[in-house]
C-alpha cells in the first residue's frame, strides 16, 4: 500500500548521506499523512512531526499532556506513506526513555530529538521552562542511544537552556551531550544570526535549526542557515498554522454567507486530491475491486 518504494533502511542512509553533502535540509512539519505526501512531491529532503503539533491536533496545548501511543502511532501513520527520511519529535522521552526508543525505530523513523525540560514541559518559544539538570540529560541520551538496535537510527539532543541559563552555559550542556552520544544538536530558540554563528563555531557536530513563525528565532532563509553552518531546517507547525487558518476562514464564511459558492476557488479540487493520493495505482491491486477512474472530477 501507499506505492513507497523506499525501505526503512534506505531511508536512514538516505538522511545519513544528504547530512554528509554539508547542504542544508529542508524538513517542513506534517501534521497529517497526507501533508507528508505533499511534502515529497515538492521535493523536500525530509519530513518533521512536531509534538506541539500532535498536542495542537489533540486539542491540547504543548505541555506535555501528549502519550507515547499518541505520538508514535501518528508517526508511523505520517513516515510510511513516502520515502523520506522522518525526524520525530519526543519532548522529554515520555515515561521511558528504552520503550520510547524501541517504539520509533520499530515504526521506521529516521531520527528522534529529546529535549532537557522537566517532564511537564512547554513550547520551546515561550518564556519560563524549566531544565532537568545536565547529568539527568546525559543519562537520558546515553540510554536513547543503548536502546536502539540501528546505529543508523539517529539520537538528536534539543536543549531549551538558551532562555533559562542562557547561551554559554547552553553550549556547554550541548557539549555534554555530545559526549553521551548525540550525534546532532537541536538548539532551541536561538534569537539572530550572530547566536547561530556562535553555537556553529563552538560545536562539532550536525546542527538543527527551527524555523518557527512568531516566536524568538528571526526567521532566516534556508540559504543563510546553511552559510551559517546548520545542516537542517524544520519548519515544525508551518502546515498546520496554514490549514487551520484556511479552515477557520472559510467555515466563518459559509456560517455568514450560508453557502460556499464564494470559497470554491480556495479550495483543493476533487482531482487534486486524487491526484495526491495516487487513486488510479489502486486499480492495478485488483482490478474487479479497484477500477477508479478520475477523470472529469474536480
Amino acid at each position: 500500500m501507499h506505492f513507497v518504494k523506499k525501505k526503512t533502511e534506505d531511508k536512514r542512509l538516505n538522511f545519513i548521506n544528504k547530512l554528509k553533502t554539508k547542504k542544508i535540509l529542508r524538513f517542513p512539519g506534517a501534521y497529517n499523512p497526507l501533508t507528508a505526501k505533499l511534502i515529497e512531491e515538492i521535493g523536500y529532503d525530509g519530513v518533521y512531526v512536531s509534538g506541539g503539533v500532535m498536542s495542537n491536533d489533540l486539542g491540547y496545548p504543548d505541555i506535555g499532556l501528549t502519550t507515547l501511543k499518541d505520538v508514535s502511532i501518528r508517526s508511523n501513520q505520517i513516515s510510511r506513506v513516502t520515502n523520506l527520511p522522518t525526524i520525530v519529535d519526543i519532548d522529554t522521552g515520555f515515561k521511558s526513555c528504552d520503550e520510547t526508543i524501541k517504539t520509533f525505530e520499530n515504526f521506521g523513523i529516521a531520527a528522534v530529538h529529546i529535549e532537557d525540560q522537566i517532564e511537564r514541559k512547554r513550547c520551546g518559544h515561550l518564556d519560563n521552562k524549566e531544565l532537568i539538570s545536565r547529568e539527568e540529560m546525559t543519562n537520558k541520551i546515553k540510554k536513547c542511544v543503548s536502546s536502539r538496535k540501528d546505529t543508523n537510527f539517529k539520537i538528536i539532543a534539543r536543549s531549551d537552556a538558551n532562555s533559562v541559563e542562557g547561551l554559554e552555559k547552553m553550549i556547554d550542556r550541548c557539549k555534554s551531550y555530545i559526549d553521551a552520544g548525540a550525534e546532532l544538536i537541536f538548539p532551541e530558540a536561538l534569537k539572530d544570526e550572530k547566536e547561530f554563528e556562535i553555537v556553529r563555531k563552538s560545536l562539532n557536530c550536525y546542527l538543527l535549526a527551527n524555523m518557527t513563525e512568531f516566536g524568538k528565532s528571526k526567521l532566516l532563509n534556508y540559504k543563510e542557515l546553511e552559510n551559517l553552518g546548520f545542516n537542517i531546517v524544520i519548519y515544525p507547525v508551518t502546515t498546520q498554522r496554514l490549514a487551520m487558518k484556511s479552515v477557520e476562514d472559510g467555515l466563518r464564511t459559509i456560517f455568514a454567507d450560508g453557502h460556499q459558492n464564494n470559497i470554491i476557488d480556495k479550495m483543493q479540487t476533487r482531482k487534486r486530491l486524487y491526484d495526491l493520493v495516487e487513486y488510479e495505482k489502486y486499480n492495478s491491486l485488483e482490478d474487479k475491486i479497484y477500477n477508479f477512474n478520475t477523470d472529469g472530477h474536480e
